[in-house]
């Protein structure tokens, strides 16, 4: 186990927005950062990332916390993973305790998967250049790529030998059980039980996640065997999924941040080859078609994709085919081909870096030009051609979600293809038309007919829970403004001269956390909902023994569980500078404005809530008898009414059943 000291130092040092920053394109917001959800699909940023308060908020999934569950949400961490992870990032020793069977035994199936995988990779590293195998055929192969030995261990590339069950026999030798080296699929069971390497005889691409985590492995086959594949991806695992993934990403990801621009290329060497050239914002689509899952990774670091495409007619075409989901997902797309003969990986090896930028400045092309000259190419002087052609391109722009850029793409398709505007406008508003039918009928079919259940006595106070409501502003309060000191008004009895029992006016000096305890201490109120009890509870002890509250220290020894909540409420003041409304002459009143009010009205609400439900229970009790004594509950219902009429006057509201 990962010691408390180490613990306790990762959270000190690791920084929310630079860890975020790794995943998600952060701009400045005030004093926050705000970007697009990592967690869902938006072109519209909701996603907050606070450095004062060490804490992110999505306010679009509902999920929050700290630095170490945004690892936990988005990588799919255990705690202690996320906690290794951070000590890597920021060179951190860690301290291990004793660590128990039953505690190794809790370890999952997705951990157990990713151990195999890291141990597969340092295994085939060291077959590359330990062995004479691996120097002979892998190393060899790669330095004839042109690849440097500094490349090829930055890219921790390996060499799987030509054996029938090597690497499945050293891995079974080094503890790893059967079930997780199949699981991973890097061997193959064979119906006697026997494993044997589906990579033999390969050189091996570890494919990584973001955060650097082996996912898989991409093996290149070096004989001239026509009926075995030239490239072996792993198959889709609880860690690997192909459509999710993108090669490159984990050495890409800062470079497509600060250049605020993505080059995406088709295979593995394209992507080493590039690197090794000084062009480190490129990524790869692990030789699978480009999916829409792959191009929001993107969308979270850029939203600028430069395609890189081989000059041969199959290559122009993958192209065309991947621009109309990138178009889909709103971002800006540009296309770059090749001389005839050349390729991402020989054109990056010939040229140096500033030789190869300005080729891409020079004959980067914004996709529409780029697909009208080549379609108008091929259709030459046949007008049924074109006008098919013209449609396909029509078709591409209809797939852009803002509007302003749809009429400045149809502007200049019409310049180039030489046809009038409207029509074109004409032929956009029809494909319009139509992909709304098809997406309101798919709707149509994927909804659930509508069913008609009569309510039994539901009240408006059920359905909107008053209680949780409350005991939620309760957390809210103790968060905000806990250790903020403010003078309360209070009212006590008094009798005068005359004997007459009158309240008095008193105010007195507390901080918020105190008069809050005190209050629901002195009714004996205990929350209902177990998640604020939880939270409440852990909330009064940190805040007996802390003169201030920090948020990042609160946070570091709070259960997952209660992580979001806690971060939805510390982050709802910095959900108003996603909407920007300031700029609207709109300005938002905080609620540090009259503390001692909002906490005096939130504990009488929950007090007249609470009386509320007793004076309805009573009422239940009464019996419709007119033998039966009820005088007693009569009694008791008039002194829970004259009770909730003195909230009512203190709250200064008209008197009304929740």
């Amino acid at each position: 186990m990962i010691s408390k000291a180490t613990i306790d130092k990762v959270y000190d040092t690791a920084r929310v927005e630079e860890v975020i920053g790794d995943y998600v394109q952060l701009k400045r917001a005030g004093s926050n950062f705000k970007g697009l959800s990592p967690f869902s699909n938006e072109r519209s940023p909701s996603f907050m990332v606070s450095p004062v308060k060490q804490i992110w908020k999505d306010f679009s999934s509902g999920k929050g916390g700290n630095v170490v569950a945004f690892l936990m949400e988005h990588e799919h961490f255990t705690y202690p993973e996320a906690i290794r992870y951070l000590a890597k990032r920021y060179n951190i020793e860690i301290e291990e305790t004793v660590e128990t069977e039953e505690e190794k035994a809790s370890a999952d199936v997705r951990e157990s998967l990713y151990l195999v995988s890291e141990y597969a990779k340092k295994y085939f590293e060291t077959q590359l250049h330990e062995t004479e195998q691996g120097k002979a055929i892998g190393l060899t192969y790669f330095k004839e790529r042109g690849f440097t030995t500094e490349t090829i261990k930055k890219f921790a590339l390996g060499y799987h030998p030509d054996g029938y069950s090597t690497f499945s026999e050293a891995a079974k030798k080094a503890g790893y059980n059967p079930d997780f080296l199949v699981g991973t699929g890097l061997s193959i069971a064979r119906d006697n039980g026997e494993l044997i390497d589906r990579f033999r005889g390969r050189v091996m691409f570890p494919i990584l996640s973001m955060s650097g985590r082996t996912l898989g492995f991409g093996g290149r086959i070096l004989t001239n065997d026509k009926k075995a594949a030239k490239y072996l991806n792993s198959p889709e695992s609880e860690i690997y999924y192909k459509s999710k993934v993108l090669y490159g990403i984990f050495y890409a990801k800062q470079a497509i941040a600060k250049q605020d621009l993505c080059y995406l290329v088709e295979g593995y060497t394209d992507v080493i080859q590039m690197h090794q050239a000084g062009i480190e914002n490129v990524v790869s689509s692990s030789g699978t078609a480009l999916t829409s899952e792959q191009i929001r990774l993107i969308n979270r670091l850029t939203k600028n994709i430069t395609v890189l495409f081989d000059g041969d007619a199959a290559g122009l075409r993958a192209a065309l085919r991947g621009i109309d989901l990138i178009l889909e997902e709103g971002m800006n797309v540009r296309v770059c081909s090749f001389p005839d003969g050349e390729d991402p990986d020989s054109f990056a090896r010939k040229n140096s870096k500033e030789d190869i930028e300005a080729y891409f400045a020079a004959n980067a092309k914004d996709f529409i030009r780029f697909k009208a000259s080549l379609l108008m190419a091929e259709a030459k002087n046949d007008p049924i051609k074109k006008a098919d052609l013209i449609r396909d391109i029509v078709q591409s722009i209809s797939k852009i979600p803002d509007r302003i850029q749809r009429e400045i793409y149809v502007q200049e398709c019409a310049q180039i293809m030489e046809i009038s505007e409207q029509v074109l406008v004409s032929t956009l508003a029809q494909m319009l038309q139509k992909d709304l039918k098809e997406s309101f009928k798919k709707q149509q079919n994927q909804t659930q007919p509508l069913e008609v259940v009569k309510a039994e006595n539901t009240s408006t106070s059920d359905k909107i829970n008053v209680l949780e409501t409350l005991e939620k502003k309760i957390i809210e309060l103790l968060l905000l403004y806990g250790t903020s000191e403010a003078t309360f008004e209070d009212y006590v009895l008094e009798t005068t001269e005359n004997g007459e029992v009158v309240e008095k006016q008193i105010f007195t000096q507390a901080k918020v956390y105190e008069r809050i305890f005190l209050s629901l201490q002195q009714d004996e109120i205990i929350f209902s909902n177990e998640t604020f009890r939880g939270i409440y509870e852990l909330l009064i002890a940190y805040l007996t023994t802390h003169d201030k509250f920090s948020a990042e220290q609160f946070m570091s020894d709070l259960p997952v569980e209660y992580a979001p909540l806690v971060a939805d409420i510390l982050m709802e003041e910095e959900k108003i500078q996603l909407h920007n409304w300031e700029s609207r002459d709109v300005f938002v009143k905080s609620k540090q404005v009259g503390i001692a009010q909002y906490v005096n009205e939130t504990i009488l609400s929950l007090r007249w809530y609470l009386v509320d439900r007793i004076i309805a229970d009573l009422m239940t009790q009464i019996s419709p008898d007119p033998t039966d004594d009820n005088s007693e509950i009569l009694s008791n219902t008039i002194d829970y009414q004259q009770l909730i009429k003195s909230f009512s006057d203190k709250l200064g509201r008209v008197l009304s059943r929740f």
